[in-house]
């Protein structure tokens, strides 16, 4: 749908942006609809290919894939904030966090690797997992690595010339546009998935304290652009600004804002996130070893009178092993 602000445009001058002008206007990305169809079919293939096989796959998984995570993709390269962001900078700044935090939250926690990894034959699944532990992907996802990459991207495209060319470069601003959404998901995409991508160190805990710190350093950005003295695109957005625009530092302070609140937004669902998955796992790990227990038990019973007594009884683990969890139940033992 193009709406009347489009129409505008293309005779030269955009008019006055508002709440419904924002929602209704919207523009062709021919590559990044391109990318979104792409990503909707391989997502849809796998599945499909799953649910063929009489297995499922949750559909709050598949829900945030397409709305969060290809929803915030299609909302930042082709509405209204496309529309407006080559005469405005908060459009622009709402942009390019859309695709470096927002849109990579949800691809994560549609946790498109372990579906990769379910759907394919085992040894295309095997790959994955191989390319996934690879040496360079993870180096790149080791997570202070990944962090400071999101930190470094945000910071290049606005404090050196890489923004303001991209305004009067088309083929640059769409490199743009998937350099930040690629340096977003080098981080959260492996935090999230339940496969294991990370370093066996990097349980739920460190995971949780690593978004904590995310937030954090994903918080910066904002606050420099909000503060920063200096223009950015100062040159273009004084010659592009309509009559009705805001003056144009002013301008640059509501986007550095906006990009301050959406940044510490999404630090919380995923943070969310992780902290379901830490609980889900604990609770597996508490049945299996629920298990174990009674398995252990079995076999360390007594006789019963009648029976064959063995000639050494089996002793059971707790009496052997020394970690917590033994020590744990020997006290409970002793208790009894």
């Amino acid at each position: 749908m193009t709406g009347d602000a489009t129409s505008d445009l293309s005779a030269g001058q955009l008019a006055e942006l508002t709440t419904g002008r924002l929602l209704s206007s919207w523009q062709l990305d021919v590559p990044a609809l391109l990318l979104i169809a792409v990503l909707a079919t391989l997502y849809g293939w796998g599945v499909r290919r799953i649910h063929r096989r009489g297995e499922r796959w949750p559909l709050a998984r598949s829900v945030a894939f397409a709305l969060l995570g290809l929803g915030a993709l299609a909302v930042a390269t082709m509405s209204g904030l496309a529309v407006y962001d080559h005469v405005l900078f908060w459009p622009a700044a709402v942009q390019n966090v859309l695709l470096d935090l927002v849109a990579p939250l949800g691809l994560a926690l549609g946790d498109p690797l372990r579906l990769a990894v379910e759907a394919l034959p085992e040894d295309a699944a095997d790959r994955v997992r191989r390319t996934m532990t690879g040496r360079l992907v993870r180096l790149l996802t080791f997570p202070l690595v990944s962090t400071v990459l999101v930190l470094t991207t945000e910071l290049t495209v606005y404090f050196t010339p890489y923004f303001a060319t991209a305004l009067r470069v088309g083929w640059l601003h769409e490199l743009m546009y998937l350099h930040l959404l690629v340096a977003g998901c080098l981080f959260v995409v492996p935090v999230l998935t339940r496969e294991q991508t990370l370093p066996a160190w990097c349980t739920h805990p460190v995971r949780a304290a690593l978004v904590f710190l995310d937030g954090v350093v994903d918080a910066l950005p904002g606050l420099v652009v909000m503060t920063h003295g200096t223009l950015i695109a100062g040159a273009w957005y004084l010659h592009h600004a309509p009559s009705w625009s805001p003056d144009v530092q002013h301008d640059q302070q509501i986007g550095g804002g906006a990009m301050l609140g959406i940044a510490e937004l999404v630090a919380l669902p995923c943070l969310l996130a992780l902290l379901f998955q830490w609980a889900r796992a604990e609770r597996v790990q508490a049945v299996a070893l629920d298990r174990r227990l009674d398995a252990e038990l079995a076999v360390a019973a007594p006789a019963a009178p009648g029976q064959d007594t063995p000639t050494e009884r089996v002793r059971p683990w707790w009496e052997t092993e020394q970690n917590e969890v033994a020590a744990r139940i020997r006290r409970h033992h002793g208790d009894d």
